[in-house]
């Protein structure tokens, strides 16, 4: 009879009290349905609480509460036309949030909440039901296009600005990801050197290298010194996610450069054993020049091909031959390991190739007089006479060829040394040396043809003097 009692007078009670909206009330779930939660609030009529009025993600409400769980509640209508009480816990929870995100503001704080929605031009992150946009730029301190990988992960964030009735919240993780990376930078500089082996992440590959994460640090991995041999374009052997064993190169302040040359793994180790003079080897043309080609013998161990040793016969342009890529077999004709300088021939390797013989010139006999035919004594005499004078003139143009030829070697001392006093004293212009040497070589020039008009002079009178005796003798 008590019970009973009891009962009439709380719904006596509940028939009295009022309530209104925007009250906040304690209820308690009495059934549940994927769209909908009725919740008893002490009022004559029961509350009515929509999935999309409990969170901004929930598509279940069976999946998020139970019945029996007691929540605190928002009175959005009284009536909602059906005679029942509308309710919201998100709006209250937003209330709240937006409390907190007040008191982040003020204080400066850290914020940790999960990322809930990808946009075009940032993240929308969950702060206990309140919405917080971070722009792409303010996300990491790159700037990052596929902002995909953050969907679902809690990150941390601090928050610029703040203004609940323009709803704009803006968050920045960027200056949070630079003060932590400085601060591991400053922690790694401090414990490794030059020298240390450390293991990392490739981060990002570029054209000229890639950067490799080793412990909260960027260290840069140059082309240059990702292998003892060529390497055309990083990305064909590194992508990111790849570990990496390096050494530290250098250290230049905040600076580290990477470099997977180790000594040990030199090529020119063992070269004076493996390269040798007399040795055969197969190499890759892998660069062409106007005087030869580079010729990769090993990885990292370069060696010359010069165009003279290409082939047996002249070759103009060492590309005539050969071209990059192809693979040729050639011998060490020099080893020079103090310059690490290395010289081959393919043509030794090569077979001789057959010469050309030219055609045999016929020699002319001039022809002899018939021995019945006995010339003229004065005739001969003449000849005879002629040719002697020929010979002494052939002799003195020797004589003062051979004068010239010690009067331009002399000339030529005389300009070199004074070019070397020039050049010693450094008191007159090079352009005066210049002309020096140009006069002295316009007086050897002047010389010298003054001498062979002589020597032409001398040798035209030796043939007129020839022809002399057989003009008489026609006469006569």
């Amino acid at each position: 009879m008590s019970e009973m009692n009891n009962e009439f007078e709380q719904m006596l009670d509940e028939s009295f009290k009022t309530i209104r909206n925007g009250e906040v009330l304690e209820g308690k779930v009495i059934s549940v349905k994927p769209e909908e939660a009725v919740l008893n609030i002490g009022y004559k009529a029961d509350g009515i609480l929509p999935v999309n009025e409990y969170s901004n993600t929930a598509e279940d409400l069976t999946t998020e509460i139970s019945v029996g769980d007691e929540l605190t509640v928002k009175v959005l209508k009284v009536n909602d036309g059906e005679g029942q009480v509308a309710l919201s816990y998100k709006r209250l929870a937003a209330e709240k949030a937006n409390k907190r995100l007040e008191e982040a503001f003020e204080n400066n704080e850290v914020l940790k909440a999960p990322v809930v929605q990808i946009l075009k031009g940032g993240l929308s992150v969950d702060v206990e039901g309140a919405r917080v946009f971070i722009p792409a730029s303010l996300v990491s301190d790159v700037f990052e296009r596929d902002l995909s990988k953050y969907e679902g992960q809690e990150i941390e964030f601090v928050l610029t600005e703040y203004n609940p009735r323009k709803r704009r919240v803006i968050g920045d993780r960027k200056q949070l990801v630079s003060k932590e990376k400085e601060e591991a930078r400053a922690a790694l500089l401090e414990k490794v050197s030059v020298g240390d082996t450390i293991t990392g992440t490739v981060k990002s590959v570029v054209d000229f290298g890639a950067f490799v994460d080793i412990g909260g640090v960027d260290g840069l991995l140059h082309i240059s010194e990702m292998s003892w041999g060529r390497i055309g374009n990083p990305r064909k052997h590194f992508k990111p996610g790849d570990e990496v064993t390096a050494f530290i190169k250098e250290i230049d302040g905040d600076k580290i450069a990477l470099s997977l040359k180790f000594e040990d793994t030199n090529p020119w180790n063992n070269a004076s054993e493996k390269f040798a003079v007399g040795a055969i080897v197969t190499g890759t043309v892998a660069r062409m020049t106007d005087f030869g080609c580079f010729v990769e013998i090993e990885p990292g161990v370069d060696a010359l091909l010069h165009v003279s040793q290409i082939a047996r016969h002249h070759v103009d342009k060492p590309s005539d031959e050969l071209k990059v890529g192809d693979v040729i077999e050639a011998k060490i004709v020099e080893f020079n390991e103090e310059e690490k300088k290395i010289s081959i021939s393919r043509k030794v390797l090569l077979p001789e190739e057959p010469k050309e013989e030219p055609e045999e010139e016929k020699e002319e006999v001039p022809e002899m007089p018939e021995q019945n035919e006995e010339p003229d004594s004065s005739i001969a005499d003449a000849i005879a006479a002629a040719q002697g004078e020929a010979h002494d003139a052939v002799d003195a143009v020797a004589d003062d060829l051979k004068d010239v030829a010690e009067t331009v070697k002399a000339d030529v001392e005389e300009a070199k040394e004074t070019v070397a006093e020039q050049k010693e004293e450094a008191k007159e212009p090079i352009e005066e040396v210049k002309e020096a040497v140009e006069e002295k070589a316009e007086d050897v020039i002047e010389k010298v043809e003054g001498k062979l008009e002589e020597l032409k002079e001398k040798i035209t009178d030796s043939d007129d003097a020839e022809e002399a005796p057989a003009d008489d003798s026609e006469e006569e």
